[in-house]
């Protein structure tokens, strides 16, 4: 005749599909329990080390260019766009040219800086003369440190020119040769600042454009970065330096800043991270889903939630042994609507029941019980 305590586990296996002929044993927080009568329980496990790439719906993230990296490029002249020569997702290096402008404006501003080349040039000889001539005690000093002056501020005014055709876009070469050829053109070649990706075009032939009108949209796509929005619960704990990774596209960074606004409607923070790692995978504006670990230190795993269990309002996990499962109590660094991010005493090489947790743990409150 079965005694009262085994009579107990009896009926809890009876009510968990009929195994009572095999009861399970309770010794060490360890149910034992074997292949067959997991299966027929339904408890489903999968590795540990697997569940960071394997893992269900992560935080909602937008992928970003961060904002020294992107480049608006504008006509500096007004004039008429004869010709655009990239495309959205063209890559372009450093002085490639974009499109080319005519425009009535660039003649002038040449004229204006050989004048004050001319100009320049009269007023240094003037001021060479009258040194020599004050060297010699024929002129007054007062009209040496005159023709000085005078000097002066004919090279500021060409300097200013110079200055005018470099915002125009011609460099230091082509300013030497109209320099010595005088010859104007009234052709502007816009060019990238940088070297990057067109993200996007609003020149096209044929149109008109005024000064300062946008042209191109240019970035740098190493590193980008990720927005994510996160749960309030979730960055408890967190802090700058934590591990990011959108397992989907192979990409890895770190979190580089906290919000402090909370979005009304979602009850969420934005969390910024800096993805270099795999950057080269993920496009702007895109929408992916990251897993967000609580700190940059120590061994994190990503879990379905169907994995956890609480018991004394601690979160525990089932991991597998040879003989059935351990409880394996747990810290949660972070939770989602479908995962949950956990650490703890784990070396990674496990595997943890995923489903049919709740039947484990039926399991092992009554097995508790009867040994009371």
């Amino acid at each position: 005749m079965l005694k009262a305590p085994a009579l107990r586990v009896c009926r809890v296996v009876l009510l968990l599909g009929g195994l009572c002929a095999a009861a399970p044993l309770f010794a060490a927080n360890e149910i034992k329990l074997s292949a067959a009568q997991a299966k027929a329980m339904g408890v489903v496990t999968a590795a540990l080390s697997s569940s960071i790439t394997e893992s269900g719906k992560g935080l909602p993230a937008r992928v970003v260019v961060p904002n020294h990296q992107l480049h608006i490029i504008s006509a500096p002249l007004a004039g008429l766009i004869e010709s655009v020569a990239v495309a959205p997702g063209q890559a372009v290096k450093k002085g490639q040219a974009l499109a080319r402008l005519q425009s009535p404006g660039l003649v002038e501003i040449q004229r204006g800086f050989l004048q004050a080349a001319t100009q320049a040039h009269l007023a240094r000889e003037s001021m060479n003369r009258d040194e020599k001539l004050f060297n010699e005690g024929i002129i007054a000093e007062s009209r040496y440190l005159a023709a000085r002056s005078h000097y002066a501020e004919a090279g500021a005014a060409l300097s200013e020119r110079r200055q005018a055709l470099r915002l125009a876009g011609l460099g230091d070469g082509a300013l030497q040769r109209l320099e010595r050829s005088y010859a104007m053109s009234s052709v502007v070649e816009v060019s990238a600042p940088v070297s990057g990706v067109v993200l996007e075009s609003m020149a096209v032939p044929g149109q008109r454009a005024e000064a300062a009108t946008p042209l191109f949209k240019l970035a740098q796509l190493t590193p980008l970065w990720l927005e994510i929005q996160a749960p309030i619960a979730l960055i408890i704990g967190l802090q700058p330096g934590a591990v990011v990774s959108v397992p989907a596209y192979s990409a890895n960074g770190k979190v580089t800043q906290i919000g402090r606004g909370v979005e009304e409607g979602s009850q969420t923070i934005t969390v910024r991270a800096e993805i270099r790692q795999g950057a080269e995978n993920l496009r702007p504006g895109q929408f992916v889903e990251a897993v967000l670990a609580a700190n940059g230190s120590g061994k994190h795993w990503h879990l379905p939630n169907s994995a956890l269990v609480r018991l004394r309002d601690q979160p525990h996990v089932f991991v597998q042994t040879a003989a059935g499962f351990r409880i394996q109590p747990v810290s949660l660094s972070g939770e989602s609507a479908d995962s949950s991010v956990v650490s703890g005493d784990l070396k990674g090489d496990e595997r943890i029941a995923v489903r049919g947790t709740s039947s484990l743990k039926a399991m092992l409150q009554g097995l508790a019980a009867g040994g009371e």
